[in-house]
């Protein structure tokens, strides 16, 4: 009996022992282990990369993506963007939506009338709310998936409030550009560079948007009519037509102006989408020239009627394509100098903007989502609205436009989800 206490008494000595060593060496590593506020964000990252859940996680995500074949949209985006520097790409995508969409204005003839890319502008609609909605917003505030390993996302309430905000500031830019295009146009500012051609002025529906041609010739049906006599009518007349040429040469010359900072916000777009990922940038281009196609032929028509020959149309079409190259430009010097994803994972958690993990260049895609949305919806729902007296015309037509809109928006969901 004495034997098995003494035995008791040994074991729970040894059990002592053992939790005291054990408390000891956990409170000793606890800490040794550094502050999350000293970790740059990579280094928190590899400190969560080490847990063997995370770890078991990770294989299985790289062993799944190993196993699975590369999609259809993959191998063609690596194809088109074969570098791997994001900036080198974001110039690829940049001459692939402004080259293409100003060839092809040689082919469109001079009298088309915009409200007829309805049916396009609609597609255009849907593969730009699709990438914003599939695309830009996951990534604005989840950051992008990985293919080999698993991903923690770190929430910080005051980032996620200061990239609303680059989103609304970059939906307010637009609203102040299409306001001050009206207001220069003396409320005439309908087809103006951010509807992207796709109704017509007031000018155009009041007569107004005639070419100087057209002027010329009614001018003279007006002297014939009225022969000799009447020399003051004629010359209120010529006068009337002489501040209407004016007026909707300077709607031309403004609108150009409003497209060429329109396609700066292109070039934004393109470089803050690929610093962002390769897969981001690839579908942005995608929804972009979709949507530049609808555009440069509503603008070209606009600059028609405006007085402009198609030569110099097509030609000023050229110019304003400069901006978008002048965008992209800027947004990579942004990403570069102004930090970016490299730069925000070298820092801590409180070091970027404000007291978080941000950097200047991580504004420029939220910044371009809010333009999107504009884009996608103020500038050019509005169109799509527009009924005419023929209901049975006007009900097909919207189911067209409506699936036409389901289609943009599919495509773009398809390239979500396969890759």
């Amino acid at each position: 009996m004495a034997l098995l206490q003494h035995r008791r008494t040994r074991a729970a000595a040894v059990l002592l022992f053992v939790s005291t060593f054990a408390l000891t060496a956990w409170a000793t590593s606890k800490s040794d282990l550094p502050s999350p506020e000293t970790l740059s964000l990579a280094e928190l990252d590899a400190q969560l990369q080490e847990f063997p859940i995370i770890r078991t996680l990770s294989d299985a995500k790289a062993a799944s993506h190993a196993a699975a074949p590369s999609s259809i949209t993959t191998r063609l985006f690596a194809l088109l963007f074969p570098s791997s520097h994001p900036g080198i790409n974001a110039l690829l995508a940049t001459l692939y939506i402004s080259g293409p969409p100003n060839f092809l204005l040689a082919l469109v003839p001079t009298n088309i009338d915009p409200s007829s890319l309805s049916v396009m502008v609609a597609f255009a609609v849907g593969g730009l709310l699709g990438d914003t909605l599939f695309h830009l917003l996951p990534e604005i505030f989840l950051g992008e998936d990985e293919p080999d390993r698993v991903r923690m996302v770190l929430v910080e309430p005051n980032r996620n409030l200061l990239l609303g905000v680059a989103i609304l500031v970059g939906f307010l830019v637009f609203v102040a550009m299409d306001k001050g295009l009206r207001i220069a146009t003396g409320g005439g500012g309908d087809a103006h560079g951010h509807s992207h051609g796709h109704g017509h002025s007031h000018a155009a529906e009041k007569g107004e948007g005639r070419s100087s041609a057209v002027v010329g010739e009614e001018k003279e049906g007006v002297r014939l009519r009225k022969g000799t006599g009447d020399r003051a009518e004629e010359k209120r007349t010529e006068l009337v037509e002489k501040e209407v040429n004016a007026s909707v040469k300077l709607g031309g010359v403004l609108n150009m102006i409003a497209d060429f900072t329109h396609n700066i916000t292109d070039g934004l777009a393109m470089s803050a989408s690929f610093y962002a990922s390769p897969t981001i940038g690839a579908t942005t281009t995608v929804a972009v020239f979709f949507h530049e196609i609808p555009h440069e032929v509503g603008d070209f028509a606009l600059l028609v009627q405006s007085g402009f020959s198609k030569r110099q149309a097509m030609g000023a079409q050229f110019v304003t394509a400069v901006g978008a190259l002048i965008g992209t430009l800027i947004g990579i010097a942004v990403q570069e100098f102004g930090g970016g994803a490299s730069e925000g994972a070298s820092m801590g958690m409180r070091d970027g903007l404000w007291g978080t993990s941000l950097t200047y260049g991580d504004l420029l895609l939220p910044f371009t989502a809010g333009t999107f949305l504009y884009v996608g919806t103020v500038a050019v729902i509005p169109e799509l609205l527009e009924t005419g007296p023929n209901k049975t015309a006007e009900l097909r037509k919207t189911l067209v436009q409506f699936a036409a809109i389901l289609l943009g928006a599919g495509i773009m969901l398809y390239i979500s989800w396969h890759d």
